[in-house]
């Protein structure tokens, strides 16, 4: 089951210099979630990830990395403690790239849980995925300049990883991809 809740963490945080999503909410004012009467992000998250353990024998695909891919340290303490979670990394590029050490570690620890994924079909997108993923590339831009302002660099992830990723993660998760496919792809 993928589940979507919340959004970035800063979303849900008052539009000022601080926040470094301001330029993205200042062009989106739909995407402010920090109002009175609004759910905070911890308040979604919890709720979340209360039901992902109240419910062990579902497989859960968590959206945008569960919105941790800016706190790998957490996102490693809910699949330490949540077999039932994996995730999708689509969205959160901007978060796994300037880490890289951090993140590579992160991938190569939890390589069975994760799930390459992406919003929606845009060709021009697909290099800066593969940069950060593939490459030891340094300090290079984000494709999108409104959601990040800082540099990324290439997490270098070896090919096993890789390969599990993209698709061998998905196979196993959803069985019923092989019979479509028509034949086991390793």
């Amino acid at each position: 089951m993928l589940i979507h809740t919340a959004e970035p963490q800063e979303f849900f945080s008052p539009l000022d210099m601080k926040n470094e999503r301001w330029l993205e909410l200042a062009l989106f004012p739909d995407r402010r979630h920090y109002m009175p009467g609004e759910p905070t992000f911890e308040e979604l998250v919890g709720e979340r990830d209360r039901m992902f353990a109240a419910n062990p024998k579902t497989r859960y695909v968590g959206a945008h990395a569960n919105w941790y891919g800016n706190n790998l340290a957490r996102g490693a303490k809910q699949f330490d403690t949540l077999p039932n979670v994996v995730w999708d990394v689509s969205a959160v590029l901007y978060d796994f790239g300037r880490q890289p050490k951090a993140a590579r570690e992160f991938f190569i620890k939890y390589q069975d849980r994760l799930l390459f994924g992406k919003d929606a079909y845009a060709a021009s997108e697909f290099p800066s995925y593969w940069r950060v993923f593939e490459t030891s590339d340094e300090y290079f831009d984000y494709y999108r300049d409104y959601h990040a302002f800082w540099k990324l660099y290439g997490i270098n992830l070896p090919d096993e990883v890789l390969k599990k990723m993209y698709y061998q993660n998905a196979l196993r998760v959803f069985p019923g991809l092989r019979r479509r496919a028509g034949r086991d792809r390793t």
